[in-house]
């Protein structure tokens, strides 16, 4: 499939309608907006009767967004069966282990997969990246082309994955690890199966990752223009979109999902909301691209996946985010302040 294939989907459902339903169904998740193939209907409101008799295929399930889509899954209404794929079990809370069927291993391997699928109706498909492959392209492409292949075998329902915006833009070619994922979501679109690519920008929990930078120094770093406003997305929003979709058996086709924050902000806006929430100041530094790719091969990543995550921040640079208009539907509801004071102020003020 080339680059333009995968369309955009507009039949989401109104951020504020679905958070009433959530709670009024039991799952009440605080964010998050899915795709309904009626906007009269919450893909989680009625979930206790649409997926009777099905199972969902977790990937991922220690980490950031797959945890969060875990929990959300057991904690709806749903009766629909859980299976993981985890390298360690022991890594799941034992609450956890008690309402899941654990398939151990790679979701890399072919086999794992076979297993995991087997009677499956959806499949959540989380790319980790591996740190120290030999290129972009095999750390997200080669590593799911097993799964595509066991996809096809047991004839699994549908797919919803976690990607990137920028399908069609001048700057997808040569975006590093966004050129990668649109590749990874060309391969699954090419099996055939009923698909939905999650495509979102940077991580506003990817700020927490910069936690002692600014507790020490009152500082968070990175390669892209201070004042160049971007949209913005926290991984429990994310993380509510997946559940909603995966929990809807009733859509079929493929489509993007854009995934944005409320707001476009800049970093140096960013740095004057974590001051305010934070109670110290905070600046925004802007560093160049050869310290930041420096940084990553000095803390172990291979130098073609660093230059992966230049090659992204450089395509951010150039404005890969701000090529889709924002809706209220693609448009979610947490705001970069609500995740300070909810996320990062514990991290600093501990």
């Amino acid at each position: 499939m080339d680059n333009k294939q995968l369309h955009h989907s507009e039949q989401c459902i109104g951020v504020n309608d679905v958070a009433r339903r959530q709670l009024l169904s039991g799952l009440a998740l605080g964010a998050g907006a899915g795709l309904a193939m009626s906007l009269a209907i919450s893909p989680l409101a009625n979930a206790t009767n649409r997926t009777t008799g099905t199972r969902i295929v977790v990937t991922a399930p220690t980490g950031n967004i797959g945890s969060q889509v875990l929990t959300n899954l057991l904690t709806s209404s749903s009766d629909a069966k859980i299976r993981v794929i985890v390298r360690d079990p022991s890594r799941l809370p034992a609450q956890v282990l008690d309402q899941v069927e654990v398939i151990q291993g790679s979701h890399s391997d072919a086999s794992i997969m076979d297993q995991a699928l087997e009677g499956a109706s959806s499949l959540f498909w989380l790319c980790p990246p591996d740190s120290r492959a030999e290129s972009v392209m095999s750390a997200y492409v080669d590593f799911t082309r097993p799964a595509c292949e066991a996809i096809k075998r047991n004839g699994l329902g549908s797919v919803v994955s976690i990607s990137a915006l920028g399908r069609g833009t001048p700057m997808a070619a040569n975006a590093g690890y966004i050129t990668a994922s649109l590749a990874m979501d060309d391969l699954i679109a090419s099996t055939g199966v009923a698909f939905r690519a999650l495509t979102m920008p940077s991580f506003m929990d990817n700020i927490a990752r910069q936690a002692s930078s600014i507790h020490e120094q009152g500082r968070f770093f990175l390669p892209i223009d201070g004042d160049l406003k971007l949209p913005a997305v926290a991984t429990r929003d994310i993380a509510s979109v997946a559940t909603g979709l995966l929990l809807d058996p009733t859509w079929r086709s493929q489509e993007e999902v854009p995934v944005l924050g409320p707001e476009d902000l800049s970093f140096n806006e960013m740095a004057r909301i974590m001051s305010d929430v934070l109670d110290k100041p905070v600046i925004y530094e802007q560093v160049s691209f050869e310290t930041y790719k420096t940084g990553f091969v000095q803390r172990g990543m291979s130098d073609a996946m660093a230059q992966g995550l230049t090659d992204m921040a450089k395509a951010k640079n150039e404005g890969i985010d701000n090529a889709l208009n924002r809706t209220p539907e693609n448009s979610m509801p947490t705001s970069f302040r609500q995740w300070c004071e909810e996320e990062l102020r514990p991290l600093i003020l501990v």
